[in-house]
């Protein structure tokens, strides 16, 4: 199972981070998961909201799975980050291609607004930073009251850290509750399933 994690100029690090971290440690544990860092040409160093420096693996390919983090969406289209990437149209094309090819697309964050420009939330469930969800109630997206909200081949987080959350459901579901429990054992996370709606079959 290959996830990608989709960086791009000014992403929350956590956003992109805690994900790559959660699925890494999966695969470590005898998850059939491998997760890696890219960006759509793959070429040189993507900085991120608070100044990191990141190196990808290469450019964005054919995952199972495309973690889509979010940054910056607050911070005006002047600015590096979702907004920007969302008004350059070229982000949410890339995740609207992976999807109909059949990957399950999850975001963080505000890449809730990536999904949304993509038309992957359209008429579906869904949730996005506390301080963009008027933002997402604008679009065709269902706006659901949860921290991660599970539509099967779409997924969406809320604020920052509940991409832990996301990963870690996604563990359970495409490796098993044992790889998840391990996971979050190392992580010294506090793992509720409780936290995730989910609202359609899971196809794994």
């Amino acid at each position: 199972m290959q996830v990608e994690v989709l960086l791009y100029e000014g992403f929350d690090e956590l956003d992109g981070v805690g994900p790559y971290e959660v699925f890494q440690t999966a695969g470590a544990f005898g998850g059939e998961v491998e997760a890696r860092t890219v960006s759509l040409d793959g070429s040189g160093r993507v900085t991120a909201s608070h100044g990191l420096r990141v190196g990808v693996d290469g450019a964005l390919g054919d995952p199972d799975v495309l973690v889509v983090p979010g940054g910056g969406w607050n911070a005006g289209d002047d600015r590096p980050g979702a907004r920007r990437e969302a008004e350059r149209g070229a982000v949410p094309t890339a995740i609207r291609d992976r999807h109909e090819t059949g990957a399950i697309v999850a975001s963080v964050c505000t890449g809730g607004m990536l999904l949304a420009e993509a038309g992957v939330l359209d008429g579906r469930p869904a949730v996005t930073h506390a301080g963009a969800l008027d933002d997402l109630r604008a679009t065709r997206a269902e706006v659901v009251d949860a921290r991660v909200v599970d539509d099967g081949d779409v997924l969406t987080a809320g604020g920052i850290t509940s991409g832990l959350d996301l990963a870690l459901h996604l563990v359970s579901r495409l490796c098993g509750g044992d790889v998840a429990d391990r996971v979050t054992t190392e992580l010294e996370y506090d793992r509720d399933p409780s936290r995730v709606v989910v609202t359609g079959e899971a196809d794994e």
